[in-house]
């Protein structure tokens, strides 16, 4: 596409946010993107074509917005804050009048929003997103946007380690479980602090993920009960970490067993397709 947007850099961030009177909050996980270069690594990153229509939470500022426009159809933005929700259309005129019209935005909390709140269905996740809410907000929105396909997300470096993480590593985790049933996850890069204001006391990390087929038609909240049973006491055996979902010990090792997994095992040790049998051993 030939029309170009300028993006923000350092000095456009600061004038901004003093325009709009606004102090980062860390309550929000407010910190804004000031470097055009790591906007220009990310949209190259996100794998994105001309007829995508990109789902952007917290859009802050605007700087990865005016890089996402030229790349793609249509991008929808969901800002939580009223302020920055009402001044990023005006900064999307002024640094790139020929692509406004491609902006949608939606105010709202990510944490809530449901497929009718699009206009266009969102075929690609993209964002900066609050470290707090981050493996939340992209769990809601691969449940609810099922044409949401694919994604890049910037997220605190520790967050991206466990979004990514294999079974058995120290950070393998509910947060990796449960992504996985939804989407093929992995690491993406890093990212310096040195290209956010204000800086952060937090190394970032780039996240990507592609969608897959759910492992199982059962409903995934029956298996994600399972999941969080397991991990809610990580020291334990399944057989003891599971045996209020089961009813006790001994069923739980019987349900164990009959799904082949030992039960003297962890829940660190078990993929989403192991949870699935085991909670097909429960309904036998």
């Amino acid at each position: 596409m030939d029309q170009q947007a300028a993006l923000l850099g350092p000095a456009d961030v600061r004038r901004l946010a003093g325009e709009l009177g606004i102090r980062p909050t860390k309550k929000l996980g407010q910190n804004f993107v000031h470097d055009p270069n790591t906007v220009r690594r990310i949209v190259a990153a996100a794998g994105l074509g001309a007829e995508d229509v990109v789902l952007e939470v917290g859009p802050g500022l605007g700087s990865l917005t005016l890089g996402l426009l030229p790349a793609v159809r249509a991008v929808t933005a969901v800002e939580i804050d009223p302020v920055l929700a009402e001044r990023l259309p005006r900064t999307v005129g002024e640094q790139a009048p020929a692509l406004a019209d491609r902006l949608r935005v939606v105010r709202a909390d990510a944490l809530k929003v449901r497929a009718g709140d699009f206009a266009e269905p969102p075929t690609s996740l993209v964002a900066n997103l609050p470290y707090n809410v981050a493996v939340p907000v992209v769990l809601h929105l691969l449940a609810e946007l099922p044409e949401l396909r694919r994604g890049l997300v910037m997220v605190q470096s520790e967050v991206a380690d466990r979004m990514a993480a294999d079974p058995g590593s120290r950070v393998y985790g509910v947060p990796s479980v449960k992504a996985a049933w939804f989407a093929d996850v992995r690491r993406a890069g890093p990212v310096p602090r040195s290209v956010f204001w204000p800086v952060p006391n937090v190394d970032s990390g780039l996240v990507s993920f592609e969608r897959v087929e759910p492992p199982s038609p059962i409903p995934r909240e029956e298996v994600f009960r399972v999941v969080d049973a397991a991990f809610a006491q990580r020291r334990k055996t399944l057989r003891a970490a599971l045996s209020g979902w089961a009813g006790s010990a001994p069923r739980a090792e019987e349900l164990l067993r009959a799904a082949g997994i030992d039960p003297a095992a962890r829940g660190e040790q078990l993929r989403i397709g192991d949870f699935v049998r085991l909670v097909e051993a429960s309904r036998a």
